[in-house]
């Protein structure tokens, strides 16, 4: 029995370059970055004082606001992005198919600002003081749990919490079920909102985050360089709505991609650092090429992990060698915490929506900062500023986005996620450039995601 195929038909994200996919996709392609200093608390006494943070976001402009008030920020996140998302793809959910639909999100801390501040209220005023939707509000499932709520999704609603990996695990649970033909349709992706008090002062206290570029954020995140010394902690939300190639066209949905493969494993060394080998990421990437059916020189675009580590971007560089030899110095490269910093189990998310945009005619991120690479150690073109690269979609290819939750002193338990996505979705029905001013509208299928009798408007040869 041959397995279905899956395709991308929503993409959404909230992220420190912009409240929206299409501005985001547009600053990273730029090489913009959305890292500064942290406003959401008083950090004047922190070593590292900075951020990738969400700016502006008001979450009763898309939740009822006495709902909001009982969401930690995570969860405001999560409902807002599958708001997007369900709009992008066009996406209903009715009666006949709410079961067919799950939702699996990768959280990695979850709650962390609510237990802080009524862990302050039951210091200053007593237990009677703590409220009564304090547990509600910090349990990670609580993302899934309200997208569920606010889109009546009744398929699976699983949480993955596997520190950095959460999303990419998320993800790779989400395709394995509709797989497995237990749903058609899946909202996935990953969430995040630790800068917090505590947040940070744990992440300083591994000796994980940047802490030289205080005065001159943008250049605090630099994957890959010389100067390079940890991450700059970020937050935010990337979703995807994932579903069966036969769904999408029989309602005549835009096709983003098809996710053609999928890996996993774990380094089982060390709690927070991974193997300099890149043992790891090397079983996981060919696991996922392995999945897809694909050779290594298939891959043309990797959008690294890249946390801007030691130890975290050495063992990448090696895994990639390793697993792509001669042809990694054909690959493009882009490191996207360069402008978003690192979000931690949402990871993985903000960077995925964007990236099946590069399997087509669509230029590929940049990467900020990346001025004085380990001359030693790294082989492979990075994509630079403002110098983008495109790619005809002509060319059967694909691309790889390696993930793993290991980073020079932060990566927890080191479990690693990849995927791989076709790169010429134009010949699996209505497919459309994400390229901001470059995309089309296209005609629209039937307004409900059930299966329909519509027949798909199909594109082939190139994208329109």
């Amino acid at each position: 029995m041959s397995r279905p195929r899956v395709v991308i038909t929503g993409l959404s994200g909230l992220t420190p370059l912009a409240n929206d996919i299409e501005t985001t996709w547009k600053r990273l392609v730029a090489g913009e970055s959305g890292l500064g200093p942290i406003t959401h608390f008083d950090c004047s006494a922190y070593d590292s004082r900075i951020a990738g943070e969400v700016k502006d976001f008001v979450p009763e402009d898309v939740i009822p606001a006495k709902q909001a008030r009982r969401m930690d920020r995570f969860t405001q996140f999560a409902v807002a992005a599958a708001q997007m998302l369900m709009r992008d793809a066009d996406f209903r959910i009715t009666e006949d198919n709410a079961y067919d639909v799950g939702v699996i999100l990768g959280v990695g801390l979850g709650g962390l600002q609510t237990i802080e501040t009524y862990h302050a209220k039951l210091l200053q005023s007593g237990p009677s003081k703590v409220s009564p939707f304090l547990i509600p509000m910090l349990i990670s499932n609580m993302g899934p749990g309200q997208i569920a709520m606010f889109t009546g999704a009744m398929g699976p609603n699983i949480v993955t919490t596997t520190a950095c990996a959460s999303a990419i695990h998320g993800i790779g649970t989400a395709y394995s079920e509709i797989l497995l033909g237990r749903i058609t349709a899946a909202i996935t992706g990953g969430v995040e909102a630790t800068i917090t008090p505590l947040g940070v002062a744990g992440f300083t206290a591994l000796k994980a985050l940047s802490t030289h570029f205080n005065d001159d954020p943008a250049r605090a995140s630099r994957p890959f360089d010389k100067d390079r010394d940890g991450f700059v902690i970020g937050e935010g939300a990337g979703l995807l709505l994932l579903e069966t190639l036969d769904s999408a066209r029989a309602r005549g949905a835009r096709i983003y991609a098809e996710l053609v493969g999928y890996g996993a494993s774990d380094d089982a060394y060390h709690m927070t650092a991974p193997r300099e080998d890149g043992s790891g990421m090397i079983r996981v990437m060919r696991n996922a090429l392995r999945d897809a059916g694909l050779a290594p020189e298939a891959i043309g675009h990797i959008n690294a992990h890249a946390t801007s580590t030691l130890l975290g971007d050495r063992a990448e560089n090696r895994a990639v060698k390793e697993v792509f030899g001669s042809h990694a110095k054909k690959i493009k490269i882009s490191a996207t915490k360069s402008m978003t910093g690192h979000l931690l189990g949402a990871a993985s998310s903000p960077s995925l929506p964007p990236l099946p945009s590069t399997t087509r005619c669509c230029p590929a991120p940049s990467t900020l900062w990346n001025r004085i690479p380990n001359a030693i150690w790294t082989i492979w073109p990075m994509v630079p500023k403002r110098s983008p690269v495109s790619t005809p979609c002509a060319t059967p290819s694909v691309l790889a986005a390696p993930t793993r939750a290991s980073s020079s002193k932060s990566g927890l338990t080191s479990p690693q996620g990849a995927f791989s996505f076709c790169r010429n979705p134009c010949a699996l029905g209505r497919a459309a450039p994400f390229s901001g001013e470059n995309r089309r509208r296209q005609p629209r299928g039937p307004r409900n995601g059930s299966h329909s009798a519509a027949r798909p408007r199909t594109v082939s040869g190139h994208c329109p």
